[in-house]
């Protein structure tokens, strides 16, 4: 696995544990300044998953201190989860479920009115397929965009570097592993697209 700077040994970029993280190569997760970061959005977390219900003033408080971007009317139901929250931006009428998981060690954006059933997760990273260096907790990512008007169903996965063209709607229980254009219904794991929404 190849880095920014061309080597394929990890130990040789210069570059800080979060410099690398940031530009989706080879970085160690318990990096101090990481790990820093990392407390810090899951205390911002817990102090959301315990919020009582209809404290919408509070959620939108914390939720403005957790994450890089958040739009109006964004609504996303306890419990919460993230790795880092500042790389998460979320548009306009967003409305998650229960459950969400958005692991954000590259960037996840998502669009406008976008709605995410109960039990999705979002993830971001990966891990390498190399057994010494997955040994060694070399790990990397790779960002999720999701488009305007997006419905995910109930347990959908989506895996790094998916990007989910604007109206499209993912079945429940399906696993996104690569792109999917707009307008479109997928569904499976793999999922797959099974015909065109009108638009």
């Amino acid at each position: 696995m190849t880095d920014a700077t061309g080597s394929t040994d990890p130990a040789d970029d210069p570059r800080s544990m979060m410099q690398r993280m940031l530009a989706g190569d080879l970085y160690l997760a318990d990096d101090p300044e990481i790990a820093a970061v990392n407390r810090r959005a899951l205390d911002l977390a817990a102090s959301y998953n315990a919020t009582d219900a209809g404290d919408d003033v509070l959620r939108g408080q914390i939720l403005d201190q957790l994450l890089g971007q958040v739009g109006e009317g964004v609504e996303i139901r306890p419990p919460f989860r993230v790795d880092y929250g500042f790389q998460i931006t979320i548009g306009d009428r967003f409305f998650a479920n229960f459950g969400l998981v958005a692991l954000d060690v590259a960037a996840i954006t998502i669009g406008d009115d976008v709605q995410i059933g109960p039990n999705v997760q979002l993830l971001t990273p990966t891990h390498p397929l190399e057994p010494g260096a997955r040994k060694e907790k070399w790990e990397s990512a790779a960002p999720i965009t999701i488009g305007d008007n997006v419905w995910l169903g109930g347990g959908v996965i989506v895996l790094p570097g998916v990007t989910i063209g604007s109206g499209t709607v993912v079945g429940a229980g399906s696993v996104v592993t690569k792109d999917l254009p707009a307008g479109v219904l997928a569904v499976g794991n793999p999922a797959r697209v099974v015909r065109e929404l009108p638009g």
